[in-house]
């Protein structure tokens, strides 16, 4: 359930403390830096185990194999053997790892607005900045955060 800000005002809605079980079920299968890292790098396709180490810049080979194996584990990443001696695979998304794209526009939209230094996503038609919005798809319309009656994250 959703709430609003301090004392019942408008403001940021928040989820209750009393319903996280949906965001908890995310966070578990995707909630850390390289996890998130890794699954954007590979939105653009397949990639080989070195291939992602040179493109992952910091991130040791035992963390990725780690983060690799729980992101197979939870149905996010699929590996392809394309090697039998030694055993080499590729890595790639998903329908479900495919979808996460959307919730990492929204988190790199969030984090560039705090960064002065992060060039904002632009319209290509216009070349205004754009910003994420709740859409309804039954009413075909935008819809402004105090229309929003209750979020359920359960």
């Amino acid at each position: 359930m959703a709430s609003r800000g301090p004392r019942g005002q408008d403001g940021p809605m928040r989820i209750d403390p009393a319903a996280p079980a949906a965001l908890e079920e995310a966070l578990a299968r995707v909630g850390d830096r390289w996890t998130l890292l890794l699954v954007n790098t590979l939105l653009d396709g397949p990639l080989r185990f070195n291939e992602l180490l040179e493109t992952m810049r910091g991130l040791a080979p035992n963390v990725l194999s780690k983060r690799l194996r729980h992101l197979e584990a939870n149905g996010v990443v699929v590996a392809t053997q394309y090697s039998e001696r030694p055993p080499r695979f590729d890595y790639r998304l998903t329908a479900a790892g495919e979808e996460l794209a959307g919730a990492l526009r929204l988190l790199a939209h969030w984090g560039a607005g705090r960064d002065p230094d992060a060039v904002p996503v632009h319209h290509g038609m216009c070349g205004t900045p754009v910003e994420p919005r709740w859409y309804c798809p039954t009413c075909a319309r935008l819809v402004e955060p105090d229309e929003v009656d209750d979020v359920r994250f359960v």
